[in-house]
């Protein structure tokens, strides 16, 4: 699905090489090569020819040069990383959490629209922020599960992914400032850039016009981002949103962010009975069926409803 879009075949061999960094033994991206083929060819038989050995041949070969660019990296930068965090006193970490917000608000002012809690909660994100970038060596499936519901949190702040860049930029000049160890700074910013394009696509992929109505709390927006939807696929796209193995309900979403105009119109919708020629829809199957507990939340969070 995504062979051609290098950005993101380059994000998975990153993934990619801080799982295999977890293997003790030694591996041979080459020998996979042959496995892989030779499984291929035994699933169809029939329909494989010249063109997907060529295909496949070229994949791997782009998959298994970007993964040999990485080799080996992922455990330097790892010690780095913890000999760096390991050694920050207090007052170098409350540092880090006031100049990481002070660079980025000057690289980009709009961002303090978005940055209006409480210096506590900011704090809070940045020293979460540091956390993430040592847990995606340690655990990085983990972690990518884990930025994913992130992002699509994110997607119903509306937070332009505009600001994810300067945000970075912003943090590795900090952590430039405090460090001499090139090692750790490379580390710092390799981690936090990946995290930032795993933000930034899954926010992107549930960016759905539902969502983004949602977002206005108004009822004719919903109702015209949902008309473009077939009959039999309206309640899917009201009820959830999914990115790689995370999903989201919008319906829910507009409840806890309380655009009730939106959940109001939402519900009017899948409790609507519609037809063509062949079936009749209807949605309150399926709104039972993704929120089996959908009348006590309604009665706990949202009574008018």
């Amino acid at each position: 699905k995504n062979v051609a879009n290098s950005y993101r075949l380059q994000e998975e061999c990153d993934v990619l090489s801080l799982v295999l960094a977890k293997y003790r033994g030694e591996i041979k991206l080459s020998e996979f090569k042959a496995v892989m083929l030779s499984s291929l060819r035994s699933l169809v038989p029939k329909d494989w020819d010249t063109n997907h050995e060529v295909a496949w041949n070229w994949l791997w070969e782009n998959v298994e040069r970007m993964l040999k660019n990485l080799m080996g990296k992922p455990q330097v930068q790892e010690k780095a990383l913890e000999r760096l965090i390991m050694s920050l006193t207090e007052d170098s970490v409350n540092y880090l959490r006031r100049e990481v917000y002070k660079r980025f608000f000057a690289l980009a002012p709009a961002g303090q629209d978005y940055f209006k809690q409480s210096t506590t909660r900011l704090y809070f994100i940045a020293d979460k922020i540091v956390d993430m970038t040592i847990e995606m060596y340690r655990d990085p499936r983990k972690m990518v599960e884990d930025i994913s519901a992130l992002g699509l949190r994110h997607v119903g702040y509306a937070i332009p992914t505009e600001f994810f860049a300067p945000f970075v930029s912003g943090a590795v000049e900090v952590v430039r400032t405090m460090t001499t160890d090139d090692a750790a700074e490379d580390a710092f910013r390799w981690s936090l850039t990946l995290i930032s394009k795993i933000l930034v696509r899954t926010i992107l992929e549930g960016s759905t016009i539902v969502m983004k109505a949602i977002n206005t709390n108004q009822e004719r927006a919903l109702e015209k981002a949902v008309s473009v939807a077939p009959r039999g696929q309206r309640a899917r796209e009201l009820l959830n949103i999914t990115v790689g193995t995370q999903s989201i309900s919008p319906f829910y979403w507009s409840i806890e962010s309380g655009s009730m105009n939106c959940a109001r119109a939402m519900l009017k919708d899948l409790l609507t009975i519609r037809a063509d020629r062949d079936n009749y829809y209807y949605g309150c199957d399926d709104l039972f069926h993704r929120h089996p507990e959908v009348i006590h939340r309604l009665c706990a969070d949202a009574a008018d409803l």
